[in-house]
């Protein structure tokens, strides 16, 4: 078994707890959930959920290339969204980033609320 590895990068958001960005093990890597933060400011990015979108998954890319890995070799993603009404605007986004005919499996659900009263928030698990 191989031993776990955290991951960490500048070119996403520092991670806001006692959490790693994402950590590499057994042949995968396992992406924390993102939010719409610009790296750079620290900031919530854009009101409406496509815009949202295009920042977490420019994040999780971020994250996925500093553990080695890339959007092209995710196996799973859960999507996290604050008002089902915004799933066709995340959905077309989401369709550029993982786009047809091998993307990756899938899971959406509503939820009460997220951090920094964000509209989506994406994690994912990788091949390494």
């Amino acid at each position: 078994m191989s031993a776990r590895q955290p991951v960490t990068t500048p070119n996403a958001p520092k991670a806001v707890g006692p959490y790693s960005q994402a950590v590499v093990g057994g042949g995968l890597v396992y992406c924390s959930g993102q939010v719409a933060l610009d790296p750079v400011t620290g900031k919530l990015v854009g009101a409406d959920v496509a815009l949202q979108t295009e920042r977490v998954l420019e994040n999780l890319q971020a994250v996925l290339v500093a553990s080695g890995s890339s959007l092209g070799k995710v196996q799973k993603c859960t999507v996290f969204l604050k008002d089902m009404a915004d799933f066709a605007a995340m959905n077309a986004v989401y369709a550029r980033y993982f786009p047809a005919p091998n993307p990756p499996a899938r899971a959406t659900v509503a939820v009460a609320g997220l951090p920094l009263d964000a509209r989506v928030e994406i994690d994912c698990v990788a091949l390494a």
